[in-house]
């Protein structure tokens, strides 16, 4: 049985003002994947298990954009995060 995969997070910003694609902001394996999650939910921010995105933003470089080949991807994920955003605030 093969071991266990590490646990990998990758934290990207999207600046709408700004425009271009989504950023990585934080990327980490291990304990430091542990400590992005950490952050994030402590700042309320939605966290998504998707390996396979992940593994796919993992390769990019801090501050690098979204490549087009992923904008799809990422934009589900982005439409998740805003959905789950505006539910919350109706929730109040």
């Amino acid at each position: 049985m093969p071991p266990p995969r590490r646990r990998r997070a990758i934290a990207l910003r999207y600046d709408k003002e700004a425009g271009g694609a989504p950023k990585v902001t934080a990327s980490g394996a291990g304990l430091v994947a542990d400590r992005i999650l950490e952050l994030a939910r402590e700042s309320g921010v939605p966290v998504r298990d998707e390996p396979a995105l992940v593994e796919a933003l993992a390769r990019l470089e801090l501050e690098q954009e979204v490549p087009p080949e992923l904008y799809a991807a990422v934009a589900e994920t982005l439409v998740w995060a805003y959905d789950l955003d505006r539910k919350r605030r109706y929730q109040r």
